[in-house]
């Protein structure tokens, strides 16, 4: 069901529409009982906090202690989307690989 891209056999990032009457813990996790598109990325656990406490679109699906679930409804921030995604592939890639991403967004 929906799509994943991988690093070395793990996902960093998985999309799906969810329909609570056949992914329901996923339904469960994003809070819904309508269908929804969504995002589940990993992220260095430095930033799950702040991301699950600003809360929509943000969700913790309950799986994975750096999984991070978001909604992508009308108003999602893609460029956001592009940070959180790179970050995601950097958590997982070895050292190596990671090293070679260009992440314009850092500081410092």
């Amino acid at each position: 069901m929906g799509t994943r891209w991988r690093i070395r056999k793990r996902t960093f990032a998985h999309v799906l529409t969810v329909d609570p009457d056949h992914q329901a813990a996923y339904a469960r996790a994003a809070a819904t009982d309508q269908p929804l598109c969504v995002l589940t990325f990993r992220s260095p656990g430095d930033e799950i906090a702040g991301l699950i406490a600003g809360g929509h679109p943000f969700f913790k699906p309950g799986w994975g202690a750096d999984v991070v679930g978001m909604v992508l409804d009308n108003g999602v921030d893609w460029d956001e989307v592009a940070e959180l995604l790179t970050e995601s592939y950097c958590v997982l890639a070895p050292k190596r690989l990671a090293a070679l991403v260009d992440r314009p967004f850092e500081l410092g």
